[in-house]
């Protein structure tokens, strides 16, 4: 009997989620978050996937390096805390410039303690559906899993969570060592985010970094150079692991805009998530009770 071994992606949920379960191992992500030790000065990256990470990250290594764009891919200058070990970085290296710069996605409770840390929340609608967009055409085959079928998986995984993670940050937003922003406050206010994004990293700003820096995370910039930031190593690992085929769509700077995916029942039912997880633990009522509290600073 002949085995098709033809690189193909996941025609389902099901198939998605064991084609990253070959890529993401428990065990090694556990190893490389144990390998890192932070330092007093380090700037840890860490919203919850699709919220703001990848801008995060190109907007710091920018105001650290004025502007260094010499790399294949931004979490090569800027290491992912879980899969360094998988990607074959040594977190304890020398980085380009200081303060060191990492990305992570951890949850607070789970982090290791003893650097400075960066949050940016995002609507959990938007959050939702930039994540399907970003796996459609990667993990999985274009168009072959609705946007709602994906959107029930995510709701029932017990993997990572955004309630989790927003729940563990929101509780620090007093720690003088947590900056927490909002994605759409980053749209708005970008030289504002850029200002105290530099103040927390203790990196002195002047009108030409503040310009270089307002270009160089712009969305018209990012997309120019997109090739930095759609996870080349990530891709490879997951073509050598998973058997997905090569080249796939796994940019994470997309144009603006797009018809939206969301129904009004998963409306409703992220709404019934939320209050049931979040505003217990919080007080907060919904995502906009969030952006009030935060004023988008």
């Amino acid at each position: 009997m002949t085995i098709d071994t033809t690189p193909r992606r996941a025609r389902t949920v099901d198939e998605m989620q064991r084609l990253q379960g070959m890529l993401f191992v428990g065990e090694e992500i556990g190893a490389s978050i144990g390998s890192f030790r932070p330092q007093p000065d380090d700037v840890v990256i860490s919203p919850f996937g699709k919220c703001g990470t990848t801008w995060l990250q190109q907007t710091f290594h920018t105001l650290r390096t004025r502007g260094d764009m010499d790399f294949e891919d931004i979490s090569e200058v800027t290491p992912w805390i879980e899969v360094a070990g998988a990607c074959g970085q040594n977190l304890a290296d020398p980085q380009r410039a200081a303060p060191r710069g990492f990305k992570s996605h951890l949850p607070w409770d789970a982090m290791p303690k003893g650097a400075k840390y960066v949050v940016s929340f995002r609507d959990p609608r938007d959050a939702l559906m930039s994540m399907y967009h970003f796996f459609d055409g990667w993990f999985l085959e274009p168009g072959a899993v609705a946007f709602e079928d994906f959107a029930a998986s995510r709701l029932a995984s017990p993997g990572p969570d955004y309630w989790h993670h927003l729940i563990t940050w929101w509780a620090q937003r007093d720690n003088p060592d947590v900056m927490l922003l909002t994605y759409e406050g980053m749209i708005a206010a970008p030289e504002a985010t850029i200002r105290r994004l530099a103040a927390f990293s203790d990196i002195a700003l002047d009108d030409d970094l503040l310009a270089l820096t307002l270009r160089n995370s712009s969305r018209e910039f990012m997309l120019q150079h997109k090739d930095r930031f759609e996870d080349p190593m990530m891709r490879r690992l997951s073509e050598l692991r998973c058997n997905l085929p090569p080249g796939s769509d796994s940019a994470k700077v997309r144009p603006a805009g797009g018809p939206s995916l969301m129904s009004t029942a998963l409306e409703a039912q992220l709404e019934r998530v939320w209050q049931a997880r979040v505003t217990p633990a919080t007080g907060l009522a919904d995502y906009a009770a969030l952006r009030a509290a935060l004023g988008d600073r």
